[in-house]
């Protein structure tokens, strides 16, 4: 049997056992099966939750600083331009599976001796070399879908931020606005304790209280307003965030502009947890990694099978640089070049192993996704739910505590009872008032929160409006 038989049989054989992939794609499965419903959500499953869910809030300011901080932000700024980076990385994974052409010329002078003294000769070489490696066991192409699902999971990281981006800005804009209400309420708290502090002190003068009850209320008032500057540094604090989440320096340029807490009224939509799987950028980001890496383990695999690369050759050589495309010095060449690893002490096959090992790997991160995902659905519905009886709860004590500090102050200055019930009725209003105040943002936060964990899609459109053309 002649060589030329012998290596066109060793490449049919090799065609017929490409028919044959050498990895079958492996699909993600579930941590388990989905619950058909929200354990915490009660009636809130109706409904299709809320794209762009900031706008429900009403506030034309923090409307204004979403679209500027989906502009601006520096992390974004980051994030885009990574995605530029994997996307320019799959197209040059994928040009492996084109032909590619080179052009190629070379001029020299060369002096050689010879029997009537040197001679010197001049030589040109023009020319087309060309390559091309068959992708038989697709190699190339299961590289080629894994820095493509590479791209898409670094796209589902971008939308991610969107997200996650909105949430913190909604974050930091309401607890800028609690502040500067808890700073309101201290103002109002102060004046409240001032007047009392006069009414004591005249009644002192007239010889009808004792000095006690004049440092007691003094006491107060300080207490009073030794908070302020906590509140003012919070505000502050919050007031920075929000500047650098836009982009901006820190400033305080929303002084004087923040609205009112919301009072947030009905239910929050938040459709079914299989829905869920389809909305969160986390989750899709998860999948399309663990494809990626199911890809790589296909390509690590074909890698151990014979690889195969056509390369030809055209161009012409001469003496003079004007004949080079002369017929007589026309030369071509078509070559099939065929490698067979052999002995490479176990690295390839280390290499599947490894790959397969990182598949396992990114399924348990898949599967954590998932998890993750339903638990903080559930606990911002827990948090929704249980902040709205909180705020019922702090209500009733806030008129309480009304109640009892305007009787108690009744009782005081018509010499019924000692300042001690004043002084104590104070604080327990003053604390009131703030704990509610704190109580109306947290149940803010906790639908900021559910509006995180169910994500959506909205983030699309502001990723597709900043790609390159």
């Amino acid at each position: 049997m002649s060589v030329r038989t012998s290596l066109l049989g060793f490449v049919l054989a090799s065609l017929l056992l490409a028919a044959c992939a050498p990895h079958r794609a492996q699909k993600a499965t579930m941590p388990g099966p989905l619950p058909e419903r929200c354990a915490a959500a009660g009636g809130m499953n109706s409904g299709t939750p809320p794209e762009r869910w900031w706008e429900q809030f009403q506030d034309p300011l923090l409307n204004d600083l979403m679209a500027e901080a989906f502009t601006r932000n520096l992390d974004l700024e980051q994030a885009h331009a990574r995605l530029e980076q994997f996307e320019a990385q799959a197209r040059i994974v994928g040009a492996a599976r084109r032909p590619t052409v080179d052009l190629q010329g070379a001029a020299g002078r060369v002096r050689q001796p010879g029997l009537f003294g040197g001679q010197t000769d001049d030589s040109y070489r023009l020319s087309v070399a060309a390559g091309f490696e068959l992708d038989v066991w697709r190699k190339l192409a299961s590289r080629s879908e894994a820095a493509r699902l590479d791209t898409l999971a670094v796209r589902q990281d971008l939308a991610a931020l969107y997200l996650s981006l909105s949430a913190r800005l909604a974050d930091h804009y309401y607890l800028a606005v609690e502040q500067r209400s808890q700073l309101a309420l201290v103002d109002r708290t102060i004046a409240s304790f001032a007047d009392t502090l006069r009414r004591v002190e005249n009644r002192y003068r007239e010889g009808l209280v004792p000095a006690l009850d004049v440092y007691q209320s003094r006491q107060n008032l300080a207490v009073a307003k030794a908070t302020r500057p906590l509140f003012e540094a919070r505000l502050a604090a919050a007031e920075h965030a929000v500047a650098v989440l836009i982009g901006r320096p820190p400033d305080r340029s929303m002084a004087g502009s923040l609205a009112e807490l919301p009072a947030l009224e009905g239910a929050f939509p938040v459709g079914l947890p299989a829905t869920l799987l389809r909305r969160r950028p986390d989750i899709a980001g998860a999948l399309a990694r663990l494809q990626a890496t199911d890809a790589r383990v296909a390509a690590a695999i074909a890698e151990r099978f014979p690889s195969f690369n056509l390369v030809a050759d055209y161009g012409g050589a001469g003496s003079e640089l004007g004949s080079l495309l002369d017929s007589p010095n026309i030369f071509w060449n078509l070559l099939v070049n065929l490698a067979q690893p052999v002995i490479d002490g176990g690295r390839r096959k280390a290499e599947v192993d490894r790959n397969r090992a990182l598949f396992r790997e990114d399924l348990g991160f898949y599967h954590q996704a998932v998890l993750q995902a339903l638990q903080e659905v559930e606990d911002a519905l827990v948090q929704e739910r249980t902040g709205t009886r909180r705020i019922e709860l702090l209500a009733e004590r806030v008129t309480a505590t009304a109640g009892s500090l305007r009787l108690s102050t009744d009782r005081y200055l018509q010499g019924l009872s000692e300042y001690l019930p004043v002084l104590t009725a104070q604080i327990a209003h003053a604390e009131a008032q703030s704990a509610l105040l704190e109580s109306r943002r947290q149940r803010i936060v906790a639908r900021i929160s559910l509006a995180r964990a169910l994500g959506g899609n909205w983030m699309d459109s502001f990723v597709e409006q900043r790609l390159p053309r």
